[in-house]
């Protein structure tokens, strides 16, 4: 939570509580951030970190659904690379089966989170790259199974 608290403080941001219409909302207009109260510890700092990926990837409202999905999935995957560390999510999923509830638990953060970093993921053979993009060294993440 101290990470997400100085990322909202660097990127003069304004964090309050209070119950709306879905667990969390970002306002570029007021640069604010607001998450639902009652909600666990983990949903929390999920909620807090996607409506920050909104923030730092400058998304505006729209009334467009395709462009809203986009920026929902781009936000999620944004807050899944803040959270997950790629060995805690390797461990996680090795003692897991994969199961992305149990991951998500083990993690401390939400299954959609877990599921976003999973769209991140490459597995070539049994290397498993976080992030891939052409050319050499174009990852965020390497690790090799044994």
């Amino acid at each position: 939570m101290d990470q997400l608290l100085r990322l909202l403080d660097e990127h003069g941001l304004r964090l309050i509580e209070q119950p709306g219409p879905s667990r969390g909302g970002y306002r570029p207009a007021s640069a604010t951030i607001r998450v639902s109260p009652g909600m666990s510890a983990r949903t929390t700092c999920s909620v807090i970190a996607h409506e920050l990926g909104h923030a730092v990837l400058g998304h505006e409202p729209t009334d467009d659904p395709a462009i809203r999905a986009r920026q929902e999935r781009r936000a999620d995957e944004w807050a899944a690379r803040l959270l997950i560390a790629p060995h805690a999510y390797a461990e996680a999923e090795a003692m897991r089966s994969g199961h992305p509830a149990s991951i998500a638990f083990d993690l401390g953060v939400a299954v959609d989170l877990v599921l976003a970093y999973q769209r991140l993921l490459r597995r070539v053979g049994d290397v498993t790259y976080v992030a891939p993009r052409l050319g050499t060294g174009q990852w965020a993440h390497r690790a090799v199974s044994a």
